[in-house]
């Protein structure tokens, strides 16, 4: 994202074990990055119910009045979706995870929606399985969530195992422009492409 005049992100980061971890990076010209050695350490109320175990497929999103970054969180190794937000990306507050496990492609829409806060998330299960469609989720207060609704249905073809939300949906005078994966299974394993997609504004 555009930050001071120059660019931020979090990324993930594997180790050799192919243990995933997120990461904050700094950018002059956005191709060019520092990532940081260390992983994120987020700052939260209760430790124990925030044991971090990995992290991986980071977004990050300008709302409002600071950035909020969403992960797949692997609490007690059952990834869902993890929130916080940081002014600086040198400080990260965790908020409470948004859905149950397991769940992950947590997106948050870049402004509210209906007076409520929104999130594109893709339920599923510990593997790569039948549970891959997109679903859309509201808050009043960004630790809340329900409303949950069902967008889009992975199909044959390309993405016929499973789809995900990918960035954060772009605005247009048309609706919101949402770039997704899908996944499909080959004979040399499980294949990735991307498409696009409009929804509606505010429905």
């Amino acid at each position: 994202v555009p930050f001071k005049g120059q660019f931020a992100g979090v990324f993930r980061c594997d180790d050799t074990r192919r243990r995933a971890d997120i990461h904050a990076g700094f950018s002059s010209d956005g191709i060019t990055w520092s990532i940081n050695e260390d992983r994120i350490r987020f700052e939260n109320e209760d430790d124990d119910a925030f044991e971090f175990h990995y992290g991986y497929d980071p977004r990050v999103c300008w709302l409002e009045d600071r950035y909020y970054v969403t992960w797949c969180n692997g609490l007690k190794r059952e990834p869902t979706i993890g929130v916080a937000y940081t002014q600086d990306f040198q400080t990260f507050h965790q908020l409470e995870n948004a859905f149950l496990p397991y769940n992950r492609n947590g997106v948050l829409f870049p402004r509210r929606i209906n007076g409520h806060y929104a999130m594109l998330s893709r339920p599923s299960d510990p593997g790569h399985t039948r549970f891959g469609d997109i679903y859309y989720s509201e808050s009043p207060d960004m630790t809340f969530w329900g409303k949950h609704r069902h967008v889009m249905s992975r199909f044959g073809g390309w993405q016929s195992v499973k789809i995900g939300p990918g960035p954060v949906p772009i605005e247009t005078t048309e609706g919101w422009l949402l770039i997704y994966h899908g996944v499909l299974l080959s004979c040399g394993g499980f294949v990735y492409s991307m498409g696009v997609i409009l929804l509606d504004l505010d429905e």
